[in-house]
């Protein structure tokens, strides 16, 4: 009897608080949009959001927040199959998870216009210029099969 393959363990790294210089997030609507799609395009899958947990994380001491930060990056490094990343602008935390996601040989797939950017340029095994390319290659199975390449090296 053949085992099957574990399912895929994601991690929606992405854009928080940015370069805000207060307790503030971007607009965090992507998260459930990318989780919705890569849960129905990729059966099996589990989607692991930073986020859905810490909803307030802005807010957290120190202790707590330096908790979180090195438990996530943990994450990525042991837990995480593919790293799903969307950077519309620089973010030093996703940087942190997408270095971590690659030193470990994981899947990282980055969603960003800052393509000669040499974090997302270097630390990604594929780069969309936007959510939409994403959602279309994502449809069309050009990611399942760029992750199956990539995890199979």
């Amino acid at each position: 009897m053949i085992n099957p393959a574990p399912p895929l363990r994601i991690f929606l790294a992405g854009i928080m608080q940015g370069s805000h210089l207060g307790k503030l997030l971007h607009h965090q609507g992507y998260r459930e949009q990318l989780k919705t799609l890569l849960i129905e395009h990729l059966p099996g899958a589990t989607v692991y959001d930073p986020l859905a947990d810490h909803q307030r994380s802005v807010n957290y001491d120190d202790e707590t927040g330096r908790q979180v930060f090195f438990e996530h990056n943990r994450m990525c490094k042991e837990e995480t199959d593919v790293l799903v990343a969307f950077v519309p602008e620089a973010s030093m935390g996703t940087a942190v998870e997408m270095w971590e996601a690659y030193q470990a040989n994981r899947c990282v797939l980055t969603i960003s216009p800052l393509a000669h950017n040499w974090v997302i340029r270097f630390l990604s095994h594929a780069v969309y210029p936007d959510i939409e390319t994403f959602i279309e290659n994502l449809t069309e199975g050009q990611v399942a099969r760029k992750i199956d390449e990539v995890l199979r090296q």
